[in-house]
């Protein structure tokens, strides 16, 4: 049996999963990419292999994706992030829909047509706001973890307006909130609420939405904000962290004529 690898190079994070002939996937790992993406993929490769159980290194297919997909040199093709998201997206969800991708660095919107092409994307100003790199600075600002943000907005009751843009700024209004008394939780909540915000400049995301990315895997809550500020379902693949990574392991079976 073959098996088939996708690599995704982000500047935050680096996925890896293997799969199977029948898209079955039998391993995957995320670490984080830090300051070279070379060794960052091989790492996440090695970890997915260890997972999947299997010696597969000499009989796998491996596609590269992602930020620093030019620095993966045992991948035998790459292809950019943008196509492999829509591949893995429609996999799952095999319909036309608008899917929202939320990573460390950036934002993407990506437009799938009923056949599964991309057929329109759209990415975030250059700005990190909106990202996971905002709310990890946001989190720092606050003096707590960032794994903690999900659960302290989901106890607020309040909606608070963060209306800044820049991740500085919105930092600078968060400490005048502070002073005001604003509680540290109605503020994470009120962060969310800017992400949602910098999606909808984005798009007005009508039809079918569905959302990826670490951002939506770790705060679930982000995305019931979404869905109760659309009066929509909203659908998230499981392991949406991977979605990009899983839409290049995808495209390399296809390739070998799976």
């Amino acid at each position: 049996m073959n098996y088939f690898a996708g690599i995704d190079v982000g500047a935050s994070t680096t996925k890896a999963v293997i799969i199977d002939e029948k898209r079955e996937i039998l391993g995957y790992s995320t670490i984080n990419s830090g300051a070279d993406f070379k060794a960052a993929a091989e790492k996440a490769f090695k970890k997915s292999q260890e997972k999947a159980q299997e010696k597969v290194s000499n009989k796998c297919f491996v596609l590269a994706t992602g930020y620093g997909r030019r620095n993966v040199s045992f991948a035998g093709q790459t292809k950019t992030e943008i196509s492999c998201h829509a591949k893995g997206s429609f996999f799952y969800y095999p319909h036309a829909h608008t899917l929202i991708d939320i990573g460390g660095q950036d934002s993407k919107i990506i437009k799938v047509n009923d056949s599964g092409k991309r057929i329109g994307f759209k990415m975030n100003r250059k700005c990190a706001a909106g990202t996971g790199a905002f709310l990890e600075e946001i989190a720092n600002r606050l003096q707590i973890k960032i794994g903690k943000l999900n659960e302290l907005a989901e106890k607020s009751e309040r909606n608070i307006e963060i209306g800044s843009y820049c991740t500085v700024f919105t930092a600078t209004e968060i400490l005048t909130k502070i002073r005001e008394g604003i509680a540290v939780k109605d503020l994470v909540k009120g962060i969310f609420s800017s992400v949602i915000k910098r999606a909808l400049e984005m798009d007005p995301l009508e039809g079918n939405i569905v959302m990826t990315g670490g951002v939506v895997a770790y705060n679930p809550f982000l995305v019931s904000m979404f869905q109760e500020k659309l009066g929509k379902k909203i659908f998230v693949p499981s392991l949406s962290q991977l979605t990009g990574a899983f839409g290049a392991a995808l495209y390399t079976l296809e390739a070998k004529g799976g």
